[in-house]
């Protein structure tokens, strides 16, 4: 298995104004306490430049975005320590994303699920490969639920009934059926999604940097849900984290190959239905 690379996201600058922000953190791009210090650096880079403008964040790995929550624990201080913003570190690194005057771009390929799905959430747009992308909220079927906003963020983007069908089924959504319900801004033949993506941001990035940065504010201001909204799902889902039932669920998915077989997490929620039944159940009538 291949060793992840010691800093998780790749910085290019295209331009001054222009970023790409690339993921390459192998085997599966997991979401860890690393991760979160990359993007905590990488947010003060976004609110200190001068000139920046727009941040396009990809994935250096074709079948992984980012795939999702480290399960294992390597979580560092993600859930106990404080951002600048004064929430937790979680929450903290996607307030700022959504507030700080530089638009991001997520160029989707590949697995996004649970906190992975809250990040690209936070970003202003989410444009997404027809072909290749599998995005969702798997948590419900590990016995947890949505902790980094994306209870509060799905609702506004594709209404209550179609939240509540991501979040219920813990499972994957295609580009075409996210585009069709709103959780990407579109859904593009894989051969088209750079070219789209690349010329959006060098437009975005020809504006006047104050213009722009007063125009996502307004939209902040009519859009986002309020910090003490996303604090209280975040702090039952750290709750949700030693319910018994839910490290039972965690520890199956492990054992079946979560974060060590390719195959396996490529097409984990299709195997959350069958993890168990509620000794509840009844035998068929």
């Amino acid at each position: 298995m291949s060793k992840p690379n010691a800093t998780p996201i790749r910085v290019i600058e295209e331009t001054p104004g222009y970023w790409r922000a690339v993921f390459d953190y192998p085997p599966f791009n997991v979401v860890d306490g690393d991760v979160f210090q990359a993007l905590q650096d990488l947010l003060v880079r976004m609110e200190t430049s001068e000139t920046l403008r727009v941040v396009v964040f990809e994935s250096a790995l074709l079948d992984f975005y980012l795939s999702h929550f480290d399960l294992t624990g390597k979580l560092g201080n993600v859930m106990t320590g404080l951002g600048p913003s004064g929430l937790p570190i979680l929450m903290d690194t996607f307030v700022r994303l959504t507030k700080v005057p530089v638009v991001s771009l997520a160029r989707i390929r590949g697995c996004v699920r649970g906190v992975s799905s809250e990040f690209v959430l936070a970003c202003d747009m989410r444009f997404a490969s027809r072909e290749n992308t599998k995005l969702g909220h798997p948590e419900l079927g590990v016995g947890l639920h949505p902790g980094g906003g994306g209870t509060e963020r799905l609702p506004h983007l594709v209404g209550r009934g179609r939240a509540l069908e991501i979040v219920l089924s813990a499972n994957d959504f295609d580009g075409d059926t996210a585009e069709r319900y709103g959780y990407v801004n579109r859904s593009l033949p894989d051969a088209e999604l750079d070219g789209f993506v690349d010329t959006l941001a060098r437009r975005i990035a020809s504006f006047d940097r104050r213009a722009l940065a007063a125009a996502k504010n307004l939209v902040n201001q009519v859009s986002l849900p309020p910090s003490d909204r996303l604090l209280a799902a975040f702090t039952s889902f750290g709750t949700a984290l030693g319910w018994p039932e839910a490290q039972s669920r965690v520890r199956a998915v492990l054992d079946r190959g979560l974060q060590c077989n390719a195959d396996f997490e490529k097409n984990w929620p299709e195997t959350l239905g069958a993890l168990g039944v509620p000794e509840s159940t009844s035998a068929s009538r």
